[in-house]
């Protein structure tokens, strides 16, 4: 059974930073990509950002670009995205997503085979 599990929102101050994690389980972690995608309330869900299994290819919504980072750790079945220079706008539930392909991502929702069951991030102002 694949599981996906979120960690390390929670309320920071605008300029502020936090780092999410992404646990896998259940699947060939290191073949698969990784993706992160947020919903803040009454929107739809959004791309944020994503990343191929070997880590080398990245891809950013504009929205971030600059101010988060994502990464993985495959000996550990983990992806993170490190969130600087945090917003008011950041606000959401973040969820990350895998896929299976491994050698692309793509800021589609149909794309992405499993999904987490998302972290709450709150940016004061």
């Amino acid at each position: 059974q694949v599981q996906l599990v979120e960690s390390g929102g929670g309320l920071v101050q605008a300029g502020g930073s936090l780092r999410l994690s992404c646990a896998a389980s259940g699947l060939p972690f290191s073949t698969y990509a990784m993706g992160w995608f947020r919903q803040a309330p009454g929107k739809e869900r959004e791309f944020v950002s994503g990343i191929t299994w070997s880590g080398v290819d990245t891809r950013y919504a504009d929205s971030v670009k600059g101010r988060f980072t994502i990464s993985r750790d495959n000996t550990r079945n983990t992806a993170y995205l490190q969130m600087n220079s945090l917003k008011p706008e950041d606000t959401a539930v973040y969820y990350c997503a895998v896929n299976s392909g491994g050698v692309r991502v793509s800021v589609n929702f149909g794309f992405w085979d499993y999904w987490g069951q998302g972290t709450q991030v709150t940016v004061s102002s």
